[in-house]
């Protein structure tokens, strides 16, 4: 039986490339593919997933989302991480023969949700704003969503505190308050985040390697992944790069290749520490407390991390 899967994405290197692994997987069903602003323009985003769907046939149905967080101010698409157009600026067409559904993110996840009751996995990759949209506008699907998988945060885990600040990893700090919403809300969240995703790394040598072995979609990775492999050398001096949103995907797909602490998590919304992540673990109530009335989540606190680049390398080799 596949999972039902909406995979809320801003395309983005490695969005693209988690895209792809759920599709080629065979275990997912996904019904559908909602973009969010960051990582490009929500118009670069959105051409981006439609570009991924013509050229790969994916099924799903495309919609665009948000173009804003929630409260703060946007900040600028990371081009110097994904390059101008998201997918390090390889050559795409001008125009595509497949177009976005006309129905904006929220209201696609609203009624995907209300039409598969406990069924819908959603994977969010990207700012968490359009899972916020739908829950401010249609609280009852928090009880109809089977569960939440989010690429986000980070809890301090295996050294990894934070990739834009010190203490934020980008998609919180995108919308703090959206992710803050989606943590809190009674529906079971797992929050796979730089604690895990910093653990695991595709080196120059793997993406050869699945270039050469993997007819379908090898030779589209290893294009897309220069400018992004480019990044990592020069920002942190890897050879190769993190695989970010791909963990997510690998947590729905053998959640038992990850390590899980639950607790309460709240995001800060002001200040230096804007978007960090804080999980509570201590069952004890403090005098101040604004994590004791809020529901235990989990977070990947630690990776099998051969076990998940043998798990993408041979999918997508199949």
């Amino acid at each position: 039986m596949k999972k039902k899967v909406i995979f809320d994405t801003d395309p983005g290197i490695d969005d693209a490339m988690a895209i792809l692994f759920a599709q080629a997987s065979g275990k997912i069903d996904l019904l559908g593919i909602t973009t969010v602003f960051g990582n490009a323009t929500i118009e670069n985003a959105t051409r981006n997933a439609l570009y991924l769907k013509q050229r790969f046939s994916i099924p799903a149905i495309v919609c665009k989302g948000a173009k804003d967080p929630l409260i703060i101010p946007a900040g600028e698409p990371t081009t110097f991480v994904h390059g101008q157009n998201g997918l390090g600026d390889i050559e795409l067409p001008d125009s595509l023969s497949v177009n976005a559904d006309p129905r904006i993110a929220c209201d696609f996840i609203i009624e995907t949700v209300r039409n598969h009751p406990s069924e819908v996995t959603i994977v969010a990759v990207g700012r968490l704003t359009n899972l916020a949209l739908a829950i401010q506008k249609a609280p009852d699907i928090i009880a109809l969503v089977k569960e939440v998988v989010v690429m986000g945060g980070a809890f301090g885990h295996n050294g990894h505190t934070g990739n834009v600040s010190p203490y934020a990893e980008a998609n919180i700090i995108g919308d703090p308050h959206a992710a803050d919403l989606v943590f809190t809300q009674q529906w079971p969240v797992t929050v796979v985040g730089l604690d895990v995703t910093q653990q695991s790394i595709m080196n120059d040598a793997y993406i050869q390697k699945l270039k050469e072995q993997s007819d379908v979609y090898g030779d589209f990775i290893y294009q897309i992944s220069h400018f992004y492999s480019n990044f990592h050398k020069q920002s942190v001096g890897l050879d190769g790069f993190y695989v970010h949103d791909s963990s997510a995907v690998a947590y729905v797909l053998a959640p038992e290749l990850f390590k899980i602490q639950q607790g309460p998590i709240r995001v800060v919304c002001e200040g230096p520490a804007m978007g960090m992540t804080l999980c509570k673990t201590l069952e004890k109530a403090f005098p101040v407390d604004g994590w004791q009335d809020k529901p235990s989540q989990q977070v990947c606190i630690d990776v099998d991390s051969q076990g998940l680049l043998d798990l993408y390398f041979n999918i997508l080799r199949n």
